[in-house]
């Protein structure tokens, strides 16, 4: 499509390179990841250098002792997922929430879950990386020290969150310095964090020249040294549940991919312990239903799109869950009859009034449903992420994630251990509720796809529970509409929120759809008709998601690489 025949405005373009790319929620973080891979680093090397340098850009958004879920394809067709979620303390009680908080799970200390992300970034660059762990964390802990210029989407997320930051004094010194939030070009410094990761690398460099034992030192230096004894103690004095072993004995864990066909693509997504799959099911009660002669983003599509989300998003309800400890049949919702009687349930004409009831098995109660305006508060910034393909073809995909308004920093370290408990459910006998040693059911689920071409997509995004909703509409858009790569990031973006959200309080709103405002307003029109209560986003809100997207095309040699507006993110190629 020639540019002067769009119809809504076009950002960015999409950039074409033959060597390498990288595309990240923030330029800095991308520009560091790029110099990794001119310096003959692989995708692995560039996306934990990305990926760390995201926690201290996307501060309100992304912790480095928070979670980070990996998937990685190698060359050869090798694909791995590695969790990067912690777990529960295994000294807490699992009724704890439901006897003494009244089923919440109250803000502090207590949905603190063991932090995942500094091992996985060090597990897979151990694994299959080629660098040291100085290397690639060199541009983190130069942008902690040094300190970046705060852009608008910081300065608005720590303005709305501020009130959180203000529980705790270590918490605001760092995004409150001044007794204020920082204004859009001020400089912002992390201190603490860069003395953290310094901490690390000078434990790697302590440990001689050998880099896998160099790699397993700065491990060791977060979760068995000077780190971990401070979030101990913090923890001890603070009737917290953490404590040594807890951290010592802690691995990420390498998970089964989910392998889906569609059309000419084989889709892998991380498993049920996050959302990833409905990503999948979503894709294929489309299909079943059927996609063809409905108009890109008119009311029979964005309804059609809406119901089929409001399945899989049941789905996620009534089964999802730590895989180690409920049995999900992912097999069962991801096959034929399961997928022909959701995408039978679909009314073309009329909305499911609320979430739908399981197919099979038990259905989860669902909380009282509210309007958007009866929203209890704003929680957690909405994650990040980064996507790498080097010149081998290797590709990698990750969406780290944690905020830092509802849970405390550790004093003199710059980070909250991971605050993901506000994803498990109080109730332990909810698929995803609290158990000791249990994962919470996480919302970052990076993903690639790979045609049978050889081609390969690694995509991802922030955004809670749309996650999964915009990374579903950029895929259609390219490969069912054929849409330029950043010409379906741009396309403006719809939504349903009839489900219990995934973050405490679990608000539930019901028959709520929000449409960007560059949607035609008969569509508006014709979803409140059917039943939809639709609500406006200002044009390229950030609450639509932010994809960001690399696809190596085997069919013209380049590689296609996208970065969402809705964000300071940059795509780089060579």
């Amino acid at each position: 499509m020639a540019s002067d025949e769009l119809t809504w405005p076009a950002p960015n373009p999409t950039l074409l390179g033959t060597r390498h790319s990288v595309s990240s929620g923030h330029y800095l973080a991308s520009a560091a990841a790029f110099a990794i891979l001119e310096a003959g680093g692989n995708a692995v090397d560039a996306g934990c250098c990305a990926g760390m340098a995201l926690a201290v850009l996307h501060a309100d958004e992304v912790n480095f002792a928070g979670v980070a879920p990996i998937m990685i394809r190698l060359a050869d067709g090798t694909t791995v997922s590695l969790d990067g979620l912690g777990v529960w303390p295994r000294r807490l009680p699992p009724d704890l929430f439901m006897t003494e908080y009244g089923g919440t799970i109250p803000t502090g200390i207590l949905r603190t879950v063991v932090p995942a992300a500094p091992d996985a970034w060090l597990t897979v660059l151990r694994d299959y990386g080629t660098m040291t762990f100085a290397q690639v964390a060199a541009a983190a802990a130069r942008l902690a020290r040094d300190g970046f210029a705060v852009f608008p989407l910081l300065a608005d997320g720590i303005t709305n969150r501020q009130a959180g930051y203000r529980k705790w004094a270590a918490n605001a010194a760092i995004f409150l310095p001044e007794g204020r939030p920082p204004r859009v070009g001020e400089r912002f410094v992390q201190a603490d964090l860069a003395r953290t990761i310094q901490t690390m690398i000078d434990a790697e460099e302590r440990a001689g020249g050998e880099r896998v034992a160099g790699i397993e030192a700065a491990r060791a230096a977060f979760y068995e040294g000077e780190i971990a004894d401070r979030i101990v103690a913090y923890h001890e004095a603070n009737n917290g549940y953490l404590r040594h072993d807890d951290l010592a004995e802690f691995r990420s864990r390498y998970e089964p991919v989910v392998e889906t066909r569609w059309r000419d693509f084989t889709l892998l997504t991380c498993g049920a312990w996050c959302q990833g799959p409905i990503l999948a099911e979503a894709l294929l009660i489309l299909e079943r239903h059927g996609l063809d002669g409905l108009e890109h983003n008119g009311p029979r599509y964005a309804h059609t799109v809406i119901e089929a989300l409001k399945g899989v998003f049941a789905d996620r309800e009534h089964h999802f869950g730590d895989p180690e400890f409920v049995d999900v049949p992912l097999d069962r919702l991801l096959g034929e009859k399961h997928i022909a009687a959701r995408a039978a349930a679909i009314d073309p004409e009329r909305a499911f009034a609320g979430l739908p009831p399981a197919l099979f098995g038990e259905s989860q109660v669902l909380p009282d449903a509210i309007r958007a305006d009866e929203l209890r508060h704003i929680g957690e910034g909405g994650t990040s992420y980064v996507c790498v393909v080097d010149r081998w073809g290797n590709a990698f995909s990750a969406t780290p994630s944690d905020g830092a308004s509802t849970s405390p920093v550790i004093p003199g370290t710059g980070i909250v251990p991971s605050l993901r408990g506000l994803q498990s459910r109080p109730d332990p006998a909810h698929p995803a509720g609290v158990a000791p040693g249990k994962r919470p059911r996480l919302t970052p689920n990076p993903a690639i796809a790979v045609r049978d071409d050889g081609s390969v997509l690694a995509f991802g995004c922030p955004g809670g529970d749309m996650q999964v909703q915009a990374m579903l509409q950029v895929f259609l858009n390219v490969f069912h509409f054929g849409m330029d790569l950043q010409e379906a990031v741009n396309a403006p973006r719809f939504s349903t929120w009839s489900f219990p959200n995934s973050f405490a309080p679990f608000d539930y709103l019901a028959a709520h759809v929000f449409l960007e405002d560059r949607f035609d307003p008969g569509v508006h029109a014709e979803l409140e008709r059917r039943g939809h209560d639709v609500r406006l986003w200002p044009a390229y809100t950030r609450d639509a998601a932010a994809v960001e997207a690399i696809y190596r095309n085997a069919r013209t040699g380049f590689l296609e690489s996208a970065a969402d507006p809705r964000q300071p993110a940059q795509a780089v190629v060579a």
